[in-house]
């Protein structure tokens, strides 16, 4: 559908802002919440710290990828548009659907209860505090978002700007503070399962993709697209190296393994109860941080479906107000609003969506891998910006990743999982209702 304002996404973000909303949805809650559970996984601490570094070369390997198709086929639909050119429409519109009901949406929501939980210790709520908090969150950075892009990257800056500075802390307090913990009562043995470890470390590492939904907005994309991901990939492997460092030189493996809340448990060791609290603070900051950039990019995958489906008009509309998808910000807001009284009826909200994700998170990773070697035989002359080293290897390797993180996804989570999998195949009538075309879209 054509948008009778003639409005569309403008190049206004530069590499700084691109790399400031990876980094942002990249570091959220998961540093404060997976390192005991990978270090219950390895033997030593090298292991430990090398596992973490093996997740920023996946990552790397993965952002490479990415980065080849994002300066090839700069889009505001990101993956839906790499998928549509590489296996045709209806795949593309099968991942809208799966973004936008289970991926995105459920990210958005796991995000938000964590930012709950802790947001009801500051600030109780009743019995159902913590999705109250969940929701309300939503609400204001889905308007914040709806009011104007401009808007949404101040405040990103701001919440990045806390979160980094509360980090430096926690590596600085773990490095300097001479802090120490008393060794656990009872030492428990790790497991030696690396596999399981990296599960962790890759969750940790997750939401890095979703900088190929700016490349529409991005100056000079051809160019900068390589430099957003590989910067914001290499900052994030440092950053979560040194506060991963830190957390070593207090508590040690064995001390590592033992605590249930690991930033919290070191801030109170150095600084009190005081210390807990600046930690608590800390992950609200990083959770509003990722939740504000993920609503940022989720919604161009509904306005890159809006122009290609006819049963979809409006969410194909650009609010030139707002530089935006307007309409589909709020549509976005309403399924993760829905998928948070999903998650708070089974009182484990964060893990049932991550459980509802997972499955199908990594599964259109791999096609989206996969599409990197379909567009290379299918446009042999197409003039590439960035080439992806080591071609096919690298993105056999990712595609690899994929697989095995899409086995372990469907292994060891609940009936969540499930779910998530009966609404993606829900989304099989929309192809017929619309009679999806074969035919490559133009860029």
């Amino acid at each position: 559908m054509s948008d009778p304002s003639g409005a569309a996404p403008r190049p206004t973000l530069s590499v700084v802002d691109g790399v400031l909303i990876t980094v942002g949805i990249v570091i959220g809650i998961g540093i404060f919440k997976t390192p005991s559970l990978v270090a219950s996984g390895v033997t030593s601490e090298w292991a430990f710290i090398g596992v973490w570094l093996l997740g920023g070369i996946v990552t790397l390997v993965g952002a490479l990828c990415y980065a080849e198709l994002a300066a090839a086929h700069p889009h505001a639909g990101g993956e839906y548009h790499f998928l549509s050119r590489a296996f045709g429409r209806s795949l593309a519109v099968l991942f809208g659907w799966a973004r936008g009901t289970v991926i995105q949406t459920g990210a958005i929501a796991a995000v938000a209860f964590v930012y709950g939980d802790y947001a009801q210790v500051l600030l109780p709520l009743g019995p159902f505090g913590g999705a109250l908090h969940a929701g309300l969150a939503i609400a204001v950075f889905t308007a914040l978002n709806y009011v104007g892009s401009l808007e949404s990257k101040r405040a990103q800056i701001i919440l990045e700007t806390l979160t980094l500075a509360t980090l430096a802390i926690v590596v600085l307090v773990g490095v300097l503070s001479g802090a120490k913990a008393p060794p656990p009562a009872a030492p428990s043995a790790g497991s030696g399962a690396i596999g399981m470890a990296m599960i962790f470390v890759l969750l940790t590492y997750g939401g890095w993709n979703e900088a190929a939904y700016l490349s529409a907005e991005m100056k000079d994309p051809q160019r900068n697209m390589v430099r957003v991901l590989v910067l914001a990939t290499l900052a994030v492997t440092a950053i979560y190296v040194a506060v991963n460092l830190a957390f070593l030189s207090v508590f040690g493996l064995e001390g590592l393994r033992a605590s249930q809340a690991v930033g919290a448990d070191m801030m109170r060791l150095a600084a009190g109860d005081t210390g807990a609290i600046l930690l608590s603070l800390c992950v609200v900051a990083a959770a509003l941080s990722t939740l504000n950039a993920t609503i940022f990019t989720g919604a161009r995958v509904y306005y890159a479906m809006g122009k290609d489906l006819p049963l979809l008009p409006r969410l194909g509309l650009w609010d030139p107000r707002g530089h935006n998808p307007a309409n589909a910000i709020l549509l976005q807001g309403v399924i993760a609003l829905a998928l948070v009284a999903f998650g708070a009826a089974t009182r484990g909200g964060f893990q049932a969506m991550v459980d509802y994700t997972a499955p199908v998170f990594w599964f259109f990773l791999l096609m989206v891998g996969a599409a990197v070697v379909v567009l290379r035989r299918r446009e042999p002359d197409r003039a590439l910006p960035f080439r992806v080293p080591l071609y096919p290897l690298t993105p056999a390797l990712f595609c690899l990743t994929c697989l095995y993180m899409l086995y372990s996804s469907v292994a060891y989570t609940g009936t969540g999982a499930l779910v998530g999998i009966a609404v993606v195949l829900a989304g099989l009538p929309l192809l017929l209702m619309n009679r999806v075309p074969r035919e490559v879209p133009a860029e």
